[in-house]
């Protein structure tokens, strides 16, 4: 299964929403520029980048909601990829050199909230919605990668109607 980048997105302070920027440099610690505000449920090896899906963001735009790339804090906003076939363990490569092992998925916070016309971030939980989460991934291999590069699944990971 391939995809592609559709936006990448930091905040060089932290928190949401988070900026389009063209290319970002990838290491195993996370994104250069990118910094993390809150170190004790965000960043780390097993949580480096967070990943979503345009299509999932489009679905919640028709809902009526005003989410956006990179405004629920998601670093990589990826299309074309079967979201609801992804889940721990999946391995994806990105552009030429990066490669990410997804890890866990990210529970929705206070701080997104705004990306939601009822203010509930929950519509992307995935215990109450499965396949709709955002997802952490740690980094296998380093690289630098550009909007538009292609994403390639390599291994298939856990069902993503389980939590993880």
């Amino acid at each position: 299964m391939s995809g592609r980048i559709v936006q990448l997105n930091v905040a060089a302070r932290g928190g949401v929403p988070k900026q389009a920027v063209d290319m970002i440099e990838v290491t195993f610690a996370g994104i250069l520029g990118n910094a993390v505000a809150h170190r004790r449920v965000h960043g780390g090896p097993d949580r480096a980048l967070c990943l979503y899906s345009a299509e999932h963001i489009l679905a919640l735009q028709r809902e009526g909601h005003p989410i956006r790339p990179g405004s629920t804090g998601e670093n990589v906003t990826l299309a074309g990829i079967d979201w609801a076939g992804l889940g721990p363990a999946a391995r994806l490569q990105f552009g030429t050199a990066l490669q990410l092992e997804i890890t866990s998925y990210a529970a929705p916070c206070k701080l997104i909230s705004g990306s939601f016309a009822d203010g509930d971030s929950g519509r992307i939980s995935q215990q109450k919605h499965p396949g709709w989460s955002r997802l952490y991934a740690r980094v296998l291999q380093e690289g630098a990668v550009h909007s538009g590069d292609a994403v390639r699944v390599l291994a298939a990971g856990g069902p993503a109607g389980k939590a993880g």
